[in-house]
This record gives C-alpha cells, structure tokens and sequence, in this order.
C-alpha cells in the first residue's frame, strides 16, 4: 500500500516524501546510538557497584549475599542488553526497590524476633571475647616505657613504638603490633617511610584518639596490649579476664570465677552473674514468652493494646460524625459561600501532621501554653502530663487534623448520591431525617467503609501525633520496658527499639510481628463485612 501511494504522487512530492523518510531514519540511528551508550554507562557503573559489594562481602566470608548480588546482576545485564522484553525492563527496578526496601527489610524483622539481638547483644561471639579483653585492662606495675612517636597516613593515626631491646613497632587501634624497619635517633624511633611524624601541636590535635588507641601485642590480646596516655610514653596493659578457648570459658584473673557459654549469648557464672557485651544468639519464640508471660511487660502490653484500639476507634468515629455532620451542612443548596467555607474547613489538613502536632504541643504546654496562659487565666492544667487528660488531649488533637480528610470523602460520597432517591422517598412521605437514615447512609457507607477501615489501620499506627505530642508519656515506671501511658504499639515499639540505653531490638520485632498480626486480621475481617454490605446495597 506505501509503495503504491508513493507511485500516485507527483515526483517531487515522492522525492521530500523519500527525503524526510531518510532524515528520520538518520535522526533514529544517532538518536539509537546515544541511548545504547548510556545505557552501557549506567549497566558499568551498577556492575563496578556489584563487583565492590562483592569483594567487600567476600573479605567477611558473607557467601550468601554474595551470590544473590552476582545472580541479580547478571540478570539485570541479560535483560538490558538483549533485544525485546520491554516489559521485563520497567520491572526490573521496581522489583529489585521492592525485594531490597519490602521484601528484605520485613524477613529481617521476622528474623531479629527470634534472636536477643540489643544493647550488649549486637555482634558475634568472637567480637564480644576482644572486647571483654580489652574494656577490662589495666597498666601493669612498673612495666617498662615504650618511647612513642604518634605517626598521620592520610587521616589514619598510628603509634611508632621502641621496645626496651630498641626494636620498632608501628602499631595500629585494636591490631597486633608489627615490627617495621624505621629510623631510630638516640634510642628512639622517630620516623617511618609513608607515614607522618606528628610534632607535639598535631599530637594535641589527635589528643583523644592517640589516647583512646590499644595496640595489642598478640592475637586476641593474652599477652597484653600498650597504651598512652600522653602521646609520648606507652605503658603495658593486661587485661582482668582471660580466655580459654579449649574450655569456652572466661577466667577472671582477680577472683578465679569462671564465665561459662551457656547459649544465652553471654559468658555465665554458676551464680547467674554475665559477662557483658554478649553476642547475638537465636533464641526461638523467648522475646514472645516475654511479651506474654512475664507480668511487668504483659501488663503494659495489654493496656497499650487497649489504649490503641480505644484511640484508632475513637479517632475514626469521631472525624468521620464531624466530617459528616460538616458536609451535611454545606451540602445543602441552601447555605450560601459554601466554598469558600469548605477552604477553611480543610485547611488543617492542608499542614505537615507532624508540624501540626508539634504546635498544639506548644499550645497545650502547662507552664505557657497559649491555651492555659490566654483562655484558663494562668492555670497550670497539665494537657500533656497527666494520663487521662494526656489522651484527651490526643483525641482532641487527632480530631482537629482528622475532620477535614472526612469531610472531603463524605461531601464527595453525598454529592455522587443521585437527589432522585432523596425526591422519591419524601414524595413516598418519608422525613428528611428518615431518607438520610435509610437511603443516603447505607449508600454512603458502601463507599466510604473502605477509607473508614484504612483510616483505622493509620490511626492504629500513628506514630507521628503521640510521639510529637506526648512521646508516649507520662512514663509507667513499673514497667520493664519503655513505655507510657499515651503510647500506642507502634511508639512502644519505636522506644523499646531505639530510645535509651537499654534497647532491644528482638523483642520489639515481636511486638511488631504482634501489630501486623492484629492490623492484618481485622483488615480482613472489616473487608468481609463490607463486601456484605455492597451485596446488601
């Protein structure tokens, strides 16, 4: 068909027709060139990316990653450089930010709820033996003096040592020292080919890290390791604790204990004394014993279990009466200016939650918030640190940016409603209130009762109002973990995990696992209940 319209035009028109035909063949080519080099730029750089993580996982043995690395990026590269399978090329990255960001991040924490992994608890057993060694050093009495030269490689610091036999030692932080061939005046080594020698205002400069350095004398430490505390001497340390490899145990020097492994992650006495740091063990289902059997964190559980269902059903019944009870109003034709009320009406939702929550923060303040200072005279009413009014004020806060997401939904869902049904049932002789109630309000439901069920499950997990506001307090301080009276699972878990010195990150990864449990179930249960009701409707 091309050719035989190309035969019906007049020559010239044939000749430009033929010409432009050539330019856009041209154009594609260059055009085509281009896109194939820079997609080879971007596939180099994501495999010198891979090739990096490789070698760096490779060095610490972690052989599993390693090969998931190399199967992904020989996928990436085979789909990318074959012809075709456009599809295949959009969805690579969305899969790879989903298994890498989802995926990942959710089989971890699933995994992490079976270990003791925490504060004291937070890396292997071998890592845990060099630091009991080395936190429990101490100078030994009238040790010789090793002269030191404090050495600069690009920004790392090391420490030049002269053995009393006049050997020279370069030693690094937390490494064995090592004899090195340096230039030695008047007994003393004073330089090293490839390092600086600091003079005494760069050895000021560096002051805590020369002096926070310890360079070991053998492996594992056993025999020792040196210290300075001014940059120009360093002194024998050993250490209190010993370790017997052939009997795993942890001999204390001063006292003849010994420190068993006795699977919990922590050398052990007989007497149930630990030696800490511990390591990461698995420890089954342990965190979700805890979590239900010991009474000082069930109890706090349960009642910030109740305290979160109460405030996620409290908070979505009381925005969606007001945001209904709004849109009713400036629904009715009759009411006049009604969009320009509607622009105040959201303006609450129209600012940053957190921002929002931050200045009723401020506003609720018992000292000089505006609310005691300018409307109570100067009482002191504690909004936010007494329990009950605490979470009064956090219903009424959450209601203030809540009412207008509502009110957006429902003005929405009434305006969708055709006003026929309304003109038959008052025809029929039924009330406006009467119409409402039997016509608009189950059609309305229909569509607002899923936002009405993910509305709870944000609520459930609104972490941004209580921590703003309250940060979970006024604190239960009977409890063993972390948690207020205004706290929700989610801030609980938040503060067990990450706030203070004694976090533990195993059992908050239970009670996370006990949160998707229960969103999940009444997610499932509340979608059944609404497709009943649109099968009713």
């Amino acid at each position: 068909m091309t050719q035989l319209k190309l035969r019906q035009m007049p020559l010239e028109e044939r000749t430009d027709s033929r010409g432009r035909t050539a330019a856009r063949m041209v154009a594609a080519a260059s055009g085509g060139w281009k896109v194939a080099l820079v997609k080879i730029l971007a596939l180099a750089i994501v495999d010198a990316i891979a090739l990096y993580a490789v070698l760096v996982l490779a060095s610490v043995g972690d052989w599993v990653v390693v090969g998931v690395i190399v199967i992904v990026t020989a996928a990436v590269n085979v789909i990318y450089f074959r012809r075709g399978g456009l599809p295949a090329k959009y969805l690579a990255p969305g899969l790879i930010f989903l298994a890498i960001f989802q995926i990942f991040v959710v089989l971890y924490s699933g995994y992490v709820a079976f270990t003791n992994y925490g504060t004291g608890h937070n890396s292997t057993k071998e890592d845990a033996i060099q630091a009991l060694i080395l936190q429990s050093q101490q100078r030994v009495e009238d040790s010789p003096g090793y002269p030191v030269t404090v050495l600069e490689n690009f920004g790392e610091i090391g420490l030049l040592l002269t053995t009393p036999e006049g050997d020279a030692l370069l030693g690094r932080d937390g490494e064995v020292a090592e004899e090195v061939d340096a230039r030695i005046e008047g007994g003393r080594a004073v330089a090293l080919d490839g390092w600086n020698s600091l003079d005494f205002a760069g050895v000021v400069a560096n002051q805590n890290r020369v002096t926070q350095m310890t360079v070991l004398l053998s492996e594992g430490g056993e025999d020792g390791s040196l210290r300075t505390q001014d940059g120009n001497t360093a002194y024998l340390y050993t250490s209190r604790f010993i370790y017997e490899p052939d009997r795993d145990v942890m001999v204390d020097t001063a006292s003849g204990e010994t420190f068993s492994d006795v699977g919990t992650g922590a050398f052990t006495s007989e007497a149930g004394k630990e030696l800490m740091p511990g390591w990461k063990v698995d420890v089954g289902f342990a965190n979700f014993e805890r979590a239900f059997g010991e009474p000082t964190i069930r109890e706090p559980l349960l009642a910030v279990t109740v305290w979160t269902f109460a405030f996620a059903l409290i908070s979505v019944a009381s925005t969606f009466l007001l945001g209904l009870v709004l849109a009713l109003v400036f629904n009715d034709p009759r009411m006049r200016s009604r969009s320009y009320y509607r622009v105040v009406m959201i303006l609450p939702y129209a600012f940053p939650g957190f921002l929002s929550a931050l200045v009723w923060s401020g506003l609720l303040n018992q000292e000089f918030g505006f609310i005691n200072v300018v409307f109570l005279g100067g009482a002191e009413v504690p909004w936010l640190t007494n329990e009950w009014l605490a979470k009064f004020s956090i219903l009424f806060v959450n209601l203030w940016l809540g009412f207008p997401y509502m009110f957006l939904v429902t003005t929405g869902a009434l305006q969708s409603i055709p006003g026929e049904l309304t003109e038959a049932a008052q025809m029929d002789g039924a009330t406006p209130f009467q119409a409402f109630r039997l016509i608009k309000m189950p059609l309305l439901l229909v569509s607002v009762a899923p936002l009405l069920i993910s509305s709870f499950a944000f609520n459930f997990n609104n972490f941004n109002l209580i921590y703003m506001l309250t940060r979970g307090g006024p604190r239960d301080i009977t409890a063993d973990v972390n948690v207020g009276a205004t706290d929700i699972l989610i801030s609980m878990v938040y503060k067990v995990a990450f706030v203070g010195s004694d976090r533990d990150y195993g059992l908050a990864s239970a009670f996370a696992i006990i949160i998707f449990v229960i969103v999940g179930t009444i997610s499932v249960i509340a979608f059944r209940r609404t497709k009943t009701l649109e099968e009713l409707n």
